[in-house]
């Protein structure tokens, strides 16, 4: 949230959740920025850092994350180059149109860097209990 570039090697030897989210401040994005804060000592606990990403802009992160006391990182990505390798950067279809924009998504990176586990078309609700079992186990 200060405008620098931040590449995940920083965070080698630990595990990352890496969570694609639409936009900050709505309903489940909010919510699913809450539940990872909530349960951010939990991960910590196993060694994992909590990284978001959307295309919003870094003073939106910063608002979003002041306003809801948010402890997850949250990146920016508003050129789309990081979702689009990741491939979350898809078509949606929404009230009979179409449009470009951000599929939920959940990556589980290891300690070297190799994705572990992917949630793809996430629905909030017990998603962050479900990445922290996956995590445990």
């Amino acid at each position: 949230m200060n405008n620098s570039e931040i590449c995940l090697s920083v965070f080698k030897g630990k595990r990352i959740v890496l969570y694609f989210y639409p936009k900050d401040n709505t309903s489940a994005c909010t919510k699913e920025a809450v539940s990872f804060t909530e349960k951010d000592n939990k991960f910590g606990e196993h060694n994992a850092v909590i990284i978001g990403i959307s295309p919003d802009s870094c003073e939106s992160h910063k608002k979003f994350s002041e306003k809801h006391n948010l402890s997850v990182i949250l990146l920016s990505d508003p050129e789309h180059k990081v979702l689009d390798s990741y491939g979350v950067w898809k078509l949606k279809k929404m009230y009979g149109r179409e449009y470009m924009g951000v599929e939920r998504t959940t990556f589980l990176i290891s300690e070297t860097g190799k994705i572990e586990f992917i949630w793809r078309k996430v629905r909030v609700k017990g998603h962050v209990e479900e990445v922290l079992e996956k995590l445990i186990s």
